[in-house]
C-alpha cells in the first residue's frame, strides 16, 4: 500500500466513525482504535525497509551497533508513545496520554544515556 492508500483508509475510517457517533458512540470509538492499530502495524512493516538501510550505512561507516540499535529504540519508544498518547487523547482521556507521553520521553533519556556518557568521555580524552 502507499501513502495515498494509507491516507484513503483513514480518512474513511474517520468518516465512518463521525457517522457512527451519533448513533452509537462506542463504536465510533472501536473503529477508530481498529483502524489505529492497523496502520500502526503496517508502520511497523516497513520497519525492515529501515533496518536494511541502517545496517548498509553501519557498512559504509564504521560505527558501533550499539548506536543503531539504541536510535532504533528510540524511534519504537517515541512512535508506541505518540500511537498510545493519541488514543488516549481521543478517547477524551487527555491527562492519560499526556502521562504516557512524558514517561516515553523518559525512556527516551534513559536509552540515551550510554551514548551520552560515551559522547562525554570522548570529549573528555579529546580535552585532556
Amino acid at each position: 500500500m502507499t501513502i495515498i492508500t494509507i491516507g484513503i483508509a483513514g480518512i474513511t475510517a474517520v468518516l465512518l466513525a463521525v457517522q457512527m457517533k451519533g448513533v452509537k458512540g462506542e463504536y465510533a470509538m472501536y473503529l477508530a482504535v481498529a483502524t489505529g492499530c492497523f496502520l500502526f502495524f503496517y508502520g511497523i512493516t516497513k520497519l525492515q525497509t529501515v533496518l536494511d538501510a541502517l545496517r548498509r550505512v553501519q557498512d559504509f561507516i564504521q560505527i558501533s551497533p550499539l548506536y543503531l540499535a539504541t536510535l532504533l529504540k528510540m524511534t519504537g519508544i517515541s512512535y508506541v508513545a505518540e500511537f498510545s498518547s493519541g488514543i488516549c487523547r481521543d478517547a477524551g482521556y487527555g491527562a492519560i496520554g499526556k502521562q504516557i507521553e512524558i514517561f516515553g520521553k523518559l525512556s527516551i533519556l534513559a536509552v540515551s544515556m550510554p551514548i551520552v556518557l560515551a559522547l562525554l568521555e570522548t570529549l573528555e580524552r579529546f580535552l585532556s
